[in-house]
């Protein structure tokens, strides 16, 4: 999505980056980025939470306004959790029950077989 934003931009369309990932945001050289630390996937706000993710898109727009120069980063206010010890949780497999493995291992081979039948439809397997 960085590259797409810099690509508008050098074509005169204006852009601000909604993004989690800082360090990879930041090295691609966006003009204006708000940064969510929240994990990868979410930098609109939490799930299920519109007020969250109002309160963030008001935030990026007040950026696009008035971002004063190129690669200019603002971080929001907003927390996953208090203590930020989601960073060691999250998708740490090391971290989850056996149950929850298995649970998300048999989902994403199930999307895995979807895919390949797909993939088997459109002659490309």
């Amino acid at each position: 999505m960085s590259l797409v934003a810099r690509y508008l931009e050098r074509n005169g369309i204006p852009t601000v980056v909604m993004g989690a990932a800082k360090d990879i945001v930041e090295y691609t050289g966006v003009p204006r980025f708000l940064f969510s630390d929240f994990p990868l996937g979410n930098s609109c706000g939490k799930p299920h939470e519109p007020d969250t993710q109002a309160f963030t898109l008001d935030l990026a727009l007040k950026v696009f306004e008035s971002a004063v120069g190129p690669r200019t980063t603002v971080q929001s206010p907003l927390r996953w959790t208090e203590d930020g010890d989601w960073k060691n949780d999250y998708n740490n497999i090391a971290r989850m029950p056996p149950e929850e493995v298995a649970k998300r291992r048999a989902e994403f081979d199930k999307v895995k077989q979807v895919a390949l039948n797909q993939r088997k439809q459109a002659g490309v397997a």
